[in-house]
């Protein structure tokens, strides 16, 4: 049954698991219009990679392997992979004569290019069964190594012609601004957009809205300053780039700070992560996780206009680490609890600022066999005497991975994970023990629905299907939770298993 929610203008489709749209209830948004006006907008902008290799060659092989090559991939580096694999193996036949090291080491550095590598070796044993050519069917795609519904449905598009709806993160993210749709994934909204975009746009709607989701309605900083439909979007769920006059003025009332477990710095660096903290722009960026020394890093990443680092360390490299990258100059950065079990680690960098310490931490993992969790539980509790010396001076701010999912509601299945790392009553007892002793979990200030998590399981397609947890906190000292004037996640924000979450703070 589908029960109408007049006030929303929503319904809940049980068969799709989502809320769809009631089209007789609600002021819409012109989808004509909207989608006109972007149309003759984005000619000028950069066309996305898959459109280019399309009107270049309109060969539904090299199509199919550059969608391949795009998932979670700049453009710029997939053109350059996709033109050196083409080289080697411009069709099925040739690809066939590549092993998968060589043609890891041709499309390196695409993201996850290790599975992509499997994927493409094993795609011409794969074309056999349709006489060495790529399928133009939705199910017969979906048969090929490495192809989900995106890609099935951009090739469909793109190389075919054929009606579908190619729903990636841009269309996905898009739509839900405008309220379209209100869909957690893009499989989702793909469905929802079959039941209500008039089919003249299924061809056209993906190129237009990657082209505008990278060049002005960005997933990080969107330019609602510039945009052509700024007076008539509705900006749901957005939060707008900051200028830099709009930065000045502001940074007198109101901080922003986020925290990011990257699970590793030099890796993240690779997915873009200077242009994330240019597009986001925060006053303090936080970070757990870097698995590096400061001399493994780039001059880039040392030397972010507009911002100073700060790093600690673990002894041992390629393991654990934080960084602290801030606009305000602190009075002082200490790094550890004092206590070298933990500090050998690299698992807390406090920095001093004039009416607040800025606390970011990474806790330890209690391991699958639970090994480590005595060694976790002694870390949260030397913290929290760490931290509460600190508040009796000024306010803390305290954020990181805590590696704990605190409630039922902070993770998709507690009842199976109960006795798992991150959720046994241990670690949970503490979280328990640490808030009414005095802090305060500033998410669950403003928002007390489930389903908001901050890390996925790189496998079963955890993130798409939003099968996580919450594991990422800003926490704050009781007596100064009025300063906090919001808290939220950013889960469009990709790069890592971890997204990052924000918090604004008045200084």
């Amino acid at each position: 049954m589908l029960s109408p929610d007049r006030s929303s203008g929503y319904r809940y489709d049980r068969q799709m698991s989502c809320l769809v749209r009631i089209k007789s209830f609600m002021t819409e948004i012109n989808i004509d219009r909207f989608l006109a006006i972007l149309k003759d907008e984005v000619t000028s902008y950069q066309v996305p990679v898959v459109d280019l290799i399309a009107v270049q060659t309109r060969d539904p092989f090299k199509v199919l392997v550059a969608t391949i090559l795009s998932a979670r991939t700049k453009d710029e580096t997939t053109a350059k992979a996709s033109s050196r694999l083409f080289a080697k193996a411009p069709d099925a036949a040739a690809l066939a004569t590549l092993d998968e090291e060589e043609i890891r080491k041709l499309i390196y550095p695409v993201g996850f290019f290790k599975n992509k590598a499997t994927y493409l070796a094993a795609l011409p044993a794969a074309l056999s069964a349709f006489g060495d050519k790529v399928p133009a069917e939705l199910d017969d795609l979906l048969t090929l190594p490495g192809v989900g519904r995106k890609t099935a449905n951009l090739v469909r598009a793109v190389a075919f012609q054929k009606p579908a709806i190619c729903v990636d993160t841009h269309v996905h993210r898009i739509m839900n601004i405008w309220g379209y749709v209100q869909t957690k994934t893009p499989e989702q909204t793909e469905m929802a957009l079959r039941r209500q975009l008039p089919e003249k746009y299924w061809l056209t709607v993906n190129s237009i809205l990657v082209a505008f989701g990278q060049g002005t309605c960005k997933p990080v900083g969107p330019r609602c300053d510039i945009c052509i439909l700024a007076a008539d979007c509705p900006k749901l769920g957005v939060t707008p780039r900051r200028l830099s006059s709009a930065a000045k003025k502001d940074s007198a009332k109101t901080l922003r700070l986020i925290s990011w477990n990257v699970n590793g710095l030099r890796a993240v660096e690779k997915k873009g992560f200077v242009d994330i903290v240019q597009g986001l722009g925060p006053d303090i960026f936080a970070l757990q996780e870097t698995k590096a020394h400061p001399e493994q890093l780039s001059d880039t990443l040392k030397q972010i206009d507009g911002y100073d680092a700060y790093f600690a360390q673990a002894d041992k490299k390629g393991y654990s680490g934080l960084a602290v990258y801030s606009r305000l100059k602190p009075l002082a950065v200490t790094t550890g609890l004092g206590q070298e079990e933990f500090d050998s680690e690299g698992r807390l960098l406090t920095l001093e600022f004039d009416t607040f310490y800025l606390v970011n931490g990474y806790f330890p993992n209690a391991q699958h066999s639970l090994e480590r969790l005595d060694y976790k539980l002694a870390f949260n509790k030397a913290l929290h005497t760490f931290v509460d010396a600190l508040a009796a001076r000024k306010t803390v701010v305290l954020c990181g991975d805590f590696n704990v999912a605190h409630k039922e509601i902070d993770l998709t299945n507690p009842k199976s994970n109960e006795k798992n790392p991150g959720f046994t009553p241990e670690e949970r007892a503490w979280m328990d023990g640490f808030l009414a002793a005095g802090y305060v979990d500033t998410f669950r200030i403003f928002n007390q629905e489930p389903g908001n998590y901050t890390w996925w399981s790189y496998r079963f397609n955890a993130r798409a299907r939003n099968i996580g947890w919450r594991i990422d906190y800003f926490v704050v000292d009781a007596k100064s939770k009025k300063r906090v004037k919001s808290a939220t996640i950013l889960s469009d924000i990709m790069g890592s298993d971890h997204c990052p979450v924000e918090m604004m703070f008045t200084l």
